[in-house]
Parts: structure tokens; sequence; C-alpha cells
């Protein structure tokens, strides 16, 4: 029997109701009166210099109430971290890929709006392409910003111990170059926004599906030159956001900069070819890694190389790059890692973070680097993960504390679920079974910007009658069911029920939360909710302590009741009272043995007007003092493992994924039903990056497979069954020892998979994706051999 009366159970999601009613209002349902439509003019090339812009065919077009480029926008640079802002809200000297923002237009209807972006004349000399990381690194290559020679967005180098040194001590060395491909997030959802200036107060509204509310509000201050106070962003329902969502956009901005030229609300909305267009979704990757063990399977030493092609912005990069090295510091025992990672621009539209942030490809590199290492050796698979593996307490070389790790639990338990010891080196040719491993962080160490900010701040109020805690959190629920998590642990931590907890979320004025990012919602925000809820639950006691003349200390809160710890007092006069004051509403008070929570905090109000709690979070000091310490550092690390079978058809190289065996430490699970479904969420986005997504471009930059027909990913037909495992570890820094699982679950999926399909044919396939054509010819080419 559970030790909780609320979490670590299967609740109904609160926003159910109104998400299988059509109720839910997102961007697109949303109207106010007199609102403008706004459309943009993006660039037709992926490299040009801008003679000339001439705006007064679409200024004169009747039902155009504003143009703007960049004469009216001015020069701000902006983007997600300071040290790289490179963006300006619309170009002034040159474009930089195919989409790139010129200029955008209000007019009283969408189709007078895209008439006058196409009536805007735009002179253009075409520069050099740089579509490739080749071509941007070759000598003498044009530069697309003048601050970055090279085009070297960032760059990264790091040793922790002595890589050399631990290759002498190695019996075994091994070398391998891994490459996927850019990917786009696939949400339901395209981006839209709806921007409502005040002129007599100055104070800008925007409603934007954002999963980082408070992000967007500082751009929008400092792009637009307002103070923050007068700027508030809230967030509708939203359509999932993966991290492309993650920051403020050209879209966002440019509704609000004609909404502020013209004093109307003013909506706008990205195409789903426009979503391909803004990309800052997954980077393509090429990694190079050579590790050294013992041949009693001893790790000892990491060298890895990584370059990334990054676009023509920096969007996310920097933590990007680092990301794609540091997170491999876990979760086996590697005491010399040596990393050098180059993010580089190109003529694309930027990539930034996708689930898994710069993680995903690494750990697929490296998961089938040990699985070829263990079959060199003779070990098994988990064996030799398991001989390798941290455990809680330690820290790794780059200073990642594992305050707690269920990883040997998620081996032994995929190990069971999915039979491992009956089908490794059983299964017939064209079958295979392949395992992994994933590690990642729950909530970034620290803010985008340099700051010693809250990472999330929470209200809790009471309701006058006592009946219902309001929580406010300007966290963002995105679809990942953070509202419910938090209404759990509100009523855990406050003692009521979960039908007694309202909740508001998404809106700037509520307080400050970074967002739905790097996994941190429920370790963080979950604790700033905690707080919040047992701040209210001590002014309840507190009063009640003062009526009844009994220790506060002596009483507790559970089930919606007051519960006496010693012998039970006589709160009859007290209840005379809440009965007098509480006439006329609709519920009785409890029976006479029990006294309610609602009669104590009526009681509370009564006492000291309107019970409000606070609460707050930011994460204790983390990490190393090298370069780059910033990123990677986490309060927590969640890890996961898997097991895929798999079948191939050896004559047309298609592959069935037939079965995943999925176990993830989330450390205490809040509702286990949402936990599954991340993970189920994970395997599905894994499985699509694995199988069958890839951006593709032609000769002109232009993205050529911008729509959800002809860009492929998982539908319910290609989802194989998948156990989910449930790990507990009991993070000592989570709100009632909970951390992530909403990036970690994809980290192991894709090298399952390929340590599986080479387990079916004795293949290694190094390329993503596993389409038909390239599992075909692997197959011949190995023939060949």
């Amino acid at each position: 029997m559970s030790e909780y009366n609320v979490i670590n159970s299967r609740a109904s999601r609160i926003d159910t109701p109104d998400k299988s009613t059509g109720r839910a209002v997102f961007i697109d349902d949303m109207s106010m009166p007199g609102m403008l439509y706004g459309a943009l003019l993006q660039s037709p090339l992926a490299s040009a210099k801008i003679l000339s812009i001439d705006t007064s065919a679409a200024e004169n077009l009747p039902g155009v109430k504003a143009v703007v480029t960049a004469k009216e926008a001015g020069l701000v640079k902006y983007g997600v971290s300071p040290a790289r802002y490179d963006e300006t809200l619309f170009c002034h000297d040159k474009v930089r890929y195919v989409g790139d923002e010129i200029a955008a237009v209000a007019a009283t209807d969408l189709e007078t709006a895209m008439e006058a972006v196409s009536l805007i004349k735009v002179e253009y000399e075409e520069l050099p392409l740089l579509l490739t990381i080749d071509d941007a690194m070759a000598e003498g290559a044009p530069v697309l910003h003048e601050k970055y020679p090279g085009n070297v967005c960032a760059e990264v180098h790091q040793e922790f111990g002595d890589v050399e040194a631990g290759f002498k001590e190695s019996d075994l060395i091994k070398t391998q170059t891994f490459r996927n491909k850019r990917q786009d997030a696939a949400f339901i959802e395209p981006q839209g926004c709806l921007a409502r200036y005040d002129p007599s107060s100055g104070n800008l509204t925007l409603h934007s599906s954002t999963q980082v509310p408070h992000y967007v509000q500082r751009t929008l201050a400092m792009v637009l030159k307002l103070p923050v106070g007068k700027v508030r962003v809230v967030k509708p329902y939203v359509g999932a956001g993966f991290g492309i969502k993650a920051a403020a956009n050209p879209m966002e901005l440019s509704a609000c900069l004609l909404s502020m030229k013209t004093g109307k609300p003013v909506k706008m909305n990205y195409s789903r070819e426009q979503v391909f267009m803004f990309g800052r979704a997954r980077h393509q990757f090429t990694h190079t890694m050579t590790t050294g063990v013992k041949k009693d399977g001893t790790l000892m030493a990491l060298k890895h190389e990584c370059y990334l092609d990054g676009g023509a912005y920096s969007s996310f990069g920097i933590a990007t790059v680092y990301y794609a090295g540091s997170l491999l510091g876990g979760p086996y025992k590697l005491p010399n890692m040596k990393y050098d990672g180059y993010r580089i621009y190109t003529n694309k539209p930027a990539c930034g973070a996708q689930r898994g942030h710069g993680g995903v490809a690494a750990r697929a590199c490296w998961e089938q680097q040990l699985d070829i290492i263990s079959e060199e050796l003779g070990m098994d698979p988990l064996e030799f993960r398991l001989k390798n593996m941290m455990v809680t307490g330690d820290i790794t070389c780059n200073d990642l504390n594992m305050s707690s790790l269920g990883m040997r639990e998620c081996i032994d338990a995929i190990k069971e679920g999915a039979g491992w010891d009956a089908k490794k080196g059983r299964l017939p040719k064209g079958k295979g079974i392949g395992m992994a491993c994933g590690f990642f962080v729950s909530g970034a160490g620290y803010p985008i910007y340099r700051s010693d900010t809250y990472h999330g701040t929470v209200v809790i109020k009471l309701t006058e009658d006592g009946g219902t805690a309001l929580v406010y959190t300007a966290s963002a629920e995105i679809g990942q069911g953070s509202d419910t998590t938090f209404a759990m642990i509100a009523a855990e931590a406050l003692g009521i029920l979960l039908e007694n907890v309202r909740l508001e979320s998404g809106d700037t004025d509520f307080g400050v939360d970074l967002g739905a990012y790097s996994s941190r919602q429920t370790l963080m925000t979950g604790h700033a909710t905690k707080e919040a809820a047992e701040d209210v639950k001590r002014q309840v006691l507190e009063v009640l302590s003062e009526e009844l003349k009994i220790p506060a200390e002596d009483m507790d809160i559970k089930n919606a009741a007051i519960v006496f710890k010693k012998e039970k007092p006589d709160f009859s006069a007290m209840r005379t009272r809440y009965i007098k004051e509480h006439r006329g509403w609709s519920d009785n008070p409890a029976e006479d043995d029990e006294l309610s929570f609602r009669e104590a905090s009526r009681i509370a109000f009564l006492a000291r007007g309107s019970i409000v709690g606070t609460g707050k979070y930011k994460p204790h000091e983390l990490g190393g003092k090298f370069k780059g310490a910033a990123v990677g550092t986490s309060p927590a690390y969640g890890c996961s493992a898997q097991i895929v079978e798999v079948s191939v058809d050896e004559e047309t190289g298609k592959i069935l994924i037939e079965k995943v065996t999925d176990a993830h430490d989330c450390g205490r699970a809040i509702n286990r039903t949402s936990v599954e479904g991340q993970m189920e969420g994970s395997v599905s986005m894994g499985l699509g990056e694995a199988m069958y997504e890839e951006v593709k471009f032609d000769g002109k930059g232009r993205v050529i497979n911008s729509d959800l027909a002809e860009y492929k990913i998982p539908t319910s037909l290609d989802m194989p069954p998948v156990e989910p495992i449930i790990v507990e570890s009991n993070e000592p820094n989570g709100p009632f020892g909970a951390k992530e699982v909403g990036e970690g679950a994809i980290m192991p999926t894709i090298p399952a998979i390929l340590n599986a399909v080479y387990d079916a044919i004795g293949v290694r396939i190094r390329e993503l994706p596993l389409t038909p054509e390239r599992v075909y010819m692997s197959i011949r080419e190995k023939e060949k051999e």
C-alpha cells in the first residue's frame, strides 16, 4: 500500500475534459474585436545581399494597415544565449536561408495580408551557397556572420583525466563514425500567436503557443524596447513543442510590432511549410568516437569529435554542442574523456533543441560502439554495461553528481521483462534483439541567461470558503501533463483531495517559470509547488493552534481532514463559529468527530484574511569550475534502458520493430500513467528518427519535404507493443523524490534498434535513417566483403 494519498497513483489528467470535448482553446481558436491578420515576407533565396526593399505597393493595397521591415523594427540583436545573439527581427543587409524574414504585413483579413506580401519588391544579389559543413569550412569560404570566421558558431575543447594514458592501459581500442540526419519535431500544432498592444497604458499582451512564456517575455521586452513589467505572455493550450517552441520566434515579434504600430490585435500563424522553414529542431551530427577498454571489460577512455550542421543562426547551438559531449560522462564509470565539438553555420534553417537535446545521436553512436566492444571481448552486452555502471553517490569525470541512479535496476527489469537470456544469440537469422542505456538531465542547472533568478515560483491561495486551493504557476503545459503533476503535488503536500485543487498556468503574471525544456518542470516547478503548499498548510495549522491551544506540530492534514496526533481537542465552539459564518453555502460541515480541511481553512481566513502560500526553487551549486561546466549540470539525472526486438527482410531491407521493453528511473512517479505515456512517446519519437525522419533540401537550400505527407513520422500502425517499466530511486533533490522522464527515455531507443538490427543481419549501420534502401545496400556490401 502506498504511503501517499494522491501522488504515486494513476490520476486522470485535469485537462482531459476540455481536450476530449473540444472546449480547449488553442491559438487558432482565439479572436478579438477589431483583430488584424499578419503575414510574413520570407526570402526565396538561401544566400543573398539585399539591395533594396520597396513596400509602396503593399502599403497602398486596400485593407492593409501596416507594413514593417528592419527600418521599423530596428537592429536589436537577439537569440537564445546572450553569448551568441546573432539575429535581428528582419534582415537588413543579407538573407542567410530560404525563409529568412524580411518584412511583415497586417491587414483586415489573411488573404489581403498575403497578397500584400506578394507585392513587396526586394532586389537581391545572390551570394555563394554553403549547404554542407564541408562547404562552410572550406578554405576561402564566405562567412555568414562576420563575427565568426570560418563559419564556426561555437567550439568546445574539453579533457577530463588523461585520455592518452587511458589508451595506453587499454587492451582493445575501437573507432567508428556515426551520422544522423536533420529532423523536424513534427508537432501537431504549428506555432501561432495573437498580440494586443494597448496604446493608452503601454501594455503588451501576447498569447502564444510557446513552451517558455518567461523567455519570450524577456525577448519581446528587449527587442521592442519595453519594460519587462509592461509585457505579459499567456500560453493557451499548446499542441506540443518538443523544444522547437522553447524561444521567441520572428512571428511573435512581428505580431507584437504590428500591434504596436496599428493599436489593434494582430493574429499570426505559421503554415506547415513555414514550420520547416523556421527549423530550430534536431541538428545533423557527425560523431567520431574512439573507446579504449581493458580485456576484462573495464572502460578506460573515450576520445570524441563531433561536427554539427547548425544552419544560419545560433539558436540553442552553444548548449547543443556542449550537451553532445558532456552527457557521455554518465552513467558509466569513465575515468578519462576528451571531447572536441564544432557547430558550423550553413545556409539552412537554424537548428536548435529537440527532445533529448544534443545527446540522442551521441548516445546512439557510443551505445553501438559499446556493443561492438562487448562482442569482441566475448561479454554479454548487459553484463558489460553493468560492470562499468555508476551507482548512487558517484561523480563523473566531468563533475556530474549521481544523487540517485537506478540504472542497474533498469537493466535488471528489461532483462527479465524481455526474456533476454532466452533470446540473445538464439534467434533465427533475420530476427534480432538489442539493448542500450540512456542518461539525461532533470532540469538545466542554470538559466539560459546569466542570472540568480529562481527557476520557478508558485503561489497557492485558499478560497474564502476554504474548499479549494488555487494554484498559480507560470509553467508551460504543452501536452506532457505537467499541470496534473503540479495539482497532485499540491494536493499531497497540503493534505487535501485532488478534486479540491484548481490550477492555472502559463501566464507570466503568475510569477517566474523558465518553462518546459531540459526535463525541468517536475523537479523544479514541482519543488516550488510543494513548498507553496507546505506554506499554506503551516498557516492553517498555526491558526488552529491558536484557536485550540495545542501545538501546531501535534496536528496534520490528511485526506482533507485535520489529524490530531495526540488526544483530540474539543473543537465544538470553533465549529459553531464556522457554521454561523458558513450559512447559505452548499455543503455541510463534517461529522461531529472530525474537523474538515474546509472548516479549518475557513477559520484561518476569518482569523488572517486570505491564506496565500508561496514557493520557489533554484538549484544548489552544481558542477565544476571548468569552461562549459554549466551545460550538463543538473540537480538530478534520469536514466533508462531498453531492449528492442526486430525482424529484417534481407531481400528488401525492410525492418519491423516487433517489441520494445523500456525501463526508466524517474525517481518517484507522481502520476504513474503520465510516466508511462512519456516513456511510450519517447519510444515513438526515437523510432521515427531511427527509421524514417530526414529533412531534405534541394541544391538551392529549399526544403523539399516540408509537409507531413513527405516527411515521414511513425503512425499508430508503425508503433510496436511497448512494455513500460517504472523504476523508482527516490531522488533527494526532487519533490517527493521525483525527477525526469520526458526526454531521457528517448536516449536508448535508436542504439537499441541499431544493435538489434546487427543481431538480425550481422551488419553495422552507421548512418540514419534506416530506410529499406540503406539497409538493403548495407547487406549487399557486406556480402561483397
